[in-house]
């Protein structure tokens, strides 16, 4: 589902992207670890402050990263053209992953799989592109805050089959993931690190 008008401007602001810088990236570095030269996917990378930070703290040497809205892909397209050959962008939804099966070290969710309708669907691609041994970055926001009316007036989410945080650990789990780090803020929020099985046990 793409954002709306004001939830576009609220996570591409420097409030948003200042949390993600001081609070997000951290969480994860401190429960998971950086991926020095390797390749990483993005998921709905907006305007790209996601990307900066994934090469920035993560240390990767290639990046793909996609978005549902045609509008976020020509404009991150434009200010990342710097980046060259390591960073390949293009539209796509996450349910739908154009990418091989076990192609990255890394995929990256700031906030995204909440926007998904069918987000189980979400979670398998996530775990269908990792490498065996591969790392799932995903920060959420959680049924409570979706559901609030207030927030339900002001954003566009899907409303059906909403998930807390107990569910998102419990669907990451039956998708074939280790749970490696969770942290749930009351069903609002959440982080999470979770890892793809080696090649011995991995489902594929």
């Amino acid at each position: 589902m793409l954002l709306n008008d004001f939830e576009r401007k609220l996570t591409n602001s420097p409030v948003r992207r200042l949390l993600q810088r001081q609070l997000e990236v951290p969480w994860f570095l401190r429960n998971g670890s950086d991926v020095q030269g390797g390749y990483a996917l993005e998921l709905g990378c907006g305007q790209g402050t996601g990307i900066d930070l994934i090469f920035k703290h993560f240390g990767v040497k290639q990046l793909d990263a996609f978005d549902l809205d045609p509008r976020m892909v020509e404009l991150t397209r434009s200010r990342q053209r710097h980046r060259g050959d390591s960073l390949r962008i293009w539209q796509g939804d996450a349910a739908a992953i154009a990418s091989p099966d076990d192609r990255y070290d890394a995929v990256f969710d700031f906030e995204i799989i909440h926007h998904v309708p069918d987000w189980r669907q979400a979670l398998a691609e996530v775990y269908r592109v990792l490498k065996p041994g591969g790392r799932f970055y995903a920060g959420e926001i959680l049924k409570h805050s979706i559901l609030n009316p207030l927030v339900a007036r002001l954003f566009e989410h899907p409303m059906e089959d909403r998930f807390g945080h107990v569910d998102f650990c419990e669907a990451l789990s039956i998708t074939g993931f280790r749970v490696d780090a969770a942290r749930g803020l009351g069903d609002y929020v959440g982080w999470y690190v979770a890892s793809k099985p080696p090649e011995k046990q991995s489902r594929h």
